[in-house]
């Protein structure tokens, strides 16, 4: 899609003539005032460039390209004003962020250096918009195959804990459901740091040592330490941080921290996976959550009551619970399907835990165990 440009001006006079002077040159639309100019932007937006005039009745120029940047982040923000004091000026720079301050009369000639200089730098910010997001994605996907592949159990929980996140995010309507949604994701990254046979006795709720259990409440922070060197994963990486802490302060972090000042998304993986772990133990949603609310402190009251009035909707696609299954063979198992069976080499050595999710690189490994040691046919996945 070709680069949009926006004016806005509160006269038709002087937007008629931006149109005949540049439209041949430019893809140009025009707002009369701000109010319209907002209009256009939620509906036929995004602009590569807004270039407003000053002075307009209801929202002047400052205010509304204040907005625009709050809107539309990348937009590129010019001022074209017959309005030119020092005072102006500063205060369009410091609360609209400008790229360009012009004053009328403009010469259409370098009007059109502008432009394309704005269009340059619009071009520049989404690149690297793209890049950082394409670079946080790839960084996400390495850690989640490490995750399914070092400890497929960990991972089949934590997409578990995503799908339930997904609801809530939506019922609290969150700003950014996809920090809540990634936090809840990478929540048990922390678990490929811990030994296998310290994992194994756990999970048997074998006795632990008092190293042991300390290595194990620390997986939060581990987590989150290797988040925190991926950027614009900061918030994700304090969620998962404070997952274990309990609404009254008490728990890990040991610091002063409790109550809402515990981020959201803390607050939520609070309650998911405790209600996930005791669901695990063959209890309805309904009987685990009468649990939970039998410790008071342990969890937020709104995300208690947030839970109860949708765990109805709460239907991971990860979920092996009620699922229908079907036999495959293992030629015939694709990334994306569920297992709803345990994977066995023919010599008895369980590979993958039911209720896993096929990843590319959990395939990878299933194929090389496949051919040293063969894979028990068929093998159950969902659908």
């Amino acid at each position: 899609m070709k680069a949009k440009i926006l004016f806005v001006d509160d006269e038709p006079n002087v937007l008629s003539g931006f149109q005949r002077k540049l439209h041949h040159e430019f893809p140009l639309d025009i707002a009369l005032g701000g109010e319209q100019a907002l209009a256009i932007i939620q509906n036929q937006g995004p602009y590569a460039i807004v270039v407003s005039d000053m002075q307009m009745p209801g929202m002047d120029g400052i205010e509304f390209l204040a907005q625009v940047e709050a809107k539309s982040p990348d937009t590129v923000r010019m001022m074209l004003t017959g309005n030119a004091d020092q005072n102006t000026a500063i205060e369009a720079v410091n609360r609209g962020h400008i790229f360009r301050f012009l004053t009328k009369p403009c010469e259409s000639e370098l009007l059109a250096e502008m432009l394309k200089a704005g269009l340059k730098q619009y071009a520049l910010v989404t690149a690297e918009r793209e890049l950082l997001e394409k670079t946080l994605q790839g960084s996400v996907k390495i850690l989640t195959d490490m995750l399914s592949m070092l400890d497929p159990q960990s991972f089949s929980r934590a997409q578990r804990l995503r799908d339930y996140m997904g609801v809530c995010a939506r019922a609290f309507n969150v700003a950014r459901p996809w920090e809540l949604e990634m936090a809840a994701a990478l929540s048990q990254i922390g678990f490929v740091t811990i030994p296998a046979d310290v994992l194994k006795r756990k999970r048997s709720q074998q006795a632990l040592n008092n190293p042991e259990s300390d290595i194990l409440a620390r997986v939060p922070e581990i987590g989150a330490h290797l988040l925190s060197n991926i950027p614009r994963l900061e918030t994700v990486a304090n969620i998962v941080r404070y997952q274990d802490k309990n609404f009254d302060g008490s728990g890990l972090p040991a610091d002063d921290v409790a109550g809402d000042k515990i981020p959201l998304g803390s607050r939520i993986l609070r309650v998911l996976s405790d209600l996930i772990f005791i669901e695990d133990r063959t209890m309805t949603k309904a009987r685990a959550l009468a649990k939970l609310e039998r410790n008071p402190g342990f969890y937020d009251p709104q995300v208690l009551n947030c839970v109860a009035n949708t765990f109805d909707n709460f239907v991971p696609v990860t979920s092996k619970g009620g699922a229908v299954s079907r036999p495959t063979l293992f030629k015939d198992l694709l990334i994306g399907q569920v297992l709803m069976s345990d994977v066995v080499t023919r010599d008895g050595t369980k590979l993958v835990t039911a209720g896993v999710p096929v990843t590319s690189v959990l395939l990878a490994k299933l194929i090389n165990f496949a051919s040293l040691s063969g894979i028990q046919e068929p093998i159950l996945v969902a659908g």
